[in-house]
């Protein structure tokens, strides 16, 4: 509403492979962003204190526009215990084992703190301001170093019993194919990030052996016509394809992003 001054809030996005770090509003808009290479490697501390960093710099900058942030807000992968904050142990973030991010964050920047499921954000996010505006029954797709979903059904946001509802990825597509986190054949070895590279090294193990190939790298060569590149994205197509059915059948949602 007109006349009305927004929210400012610091927002992160913790991914295995890049993290984000954002200052928007409740309206959904966002003034200011920055990002690093999560690069788990490094570890818990060193990540935590570049995030940290990066938020401050941020904050200044938008006190200085008069812009003073009021809260943060934190989209991981899970699992977790959404309601106090505290991060489970992302495959995708080793040596995150029952990290209290809610309370680090909290008494670092001196703010209030909410931490939700990527997923649940993501859906929310378009549920709010974007492509799913005004339905009730929605699917979201989070497809990056993993693959995962978030739900709003009958208008609500689903979490489940224990905050596990949408770890779609481990739905297995396949008795053979890529691994992901121990589960041979399952939706997330086929379409993620991650999946796909391990699917190029299966099937072309002359050319792109296990760790030559990012997706990214795969994704320029299908743009330029490369034939195999072109061939193993047709499959991961028709697998993606696959678990959009599933959804589908089961949930019969209005939206899928």
């Amino acid at each position: 509403m007109s006349g009305v001054t927004p929210t400012y809030i610091l927002g992160f996005d913790i991914g295995g492979t890049k993290t984000a770090v954002v200052l928007g509003d409740d309206t959904g808009r966002v003034y200011d962003r920055t990002g690093f290479a999560t690069a788990p490697q490094r570890g818990l501390d060193a990540t935590l204190d570049e995030i940290c960093t990066q938020a401050e710099r941020l904050r200044h900058r938008a006190a200085r526009q008069g812009r003073g942030a009021e809260v943060a807000s934190v989209s991981i992968g899970g699992p977790l215990d959404i309601q106090r904050g505290i991060i489970l142990g992302p495959p995708n973030l080793p040596g995150w084992d029952r990290v209290p991010l809610k309370q680090v964050i909290e008494e670092r920047l001196r703010m209030p703190c909410f931490v939700e499921h990527d997923g649940n954000a993501g859906a929310l996010a378009e549920w709010y301001f974007g492509a799913a505006r005004g339905a009730r029954n929605v699917v979201f797709l989070t497809m990056g170093t993993g693959f995962g979903a978030g739900l709003i059904l009958d208008g609500r946001l689903y979490r489940g019993s224990c905050d596990m509802a949408g770890e779609v990825g481990h739905v297995r597509l396949a008795e053979h194919g890529p691994a992901a986190y121990g589960k041979v054949g399952s939706w997330e070895a086929f379409c993620s990030g991650t999946g796909i590279a391990r699917l190029a090294a299966m099937r072309y193990p002359c050319r792109w052996n296990e760790g030559r190939a990012s997706v990214q790298d795969l994704a320029e060569l299908a743009r330029s016509g490369d034939a195999d590149a072109r061939a193993l994205f047709a499959e991961v197509g028709r697998y993606l394809g696959r678990g959009l059915a599933l959804l589908v059948d089961v949930l019969n949602p209005q939206v899928i992003v």
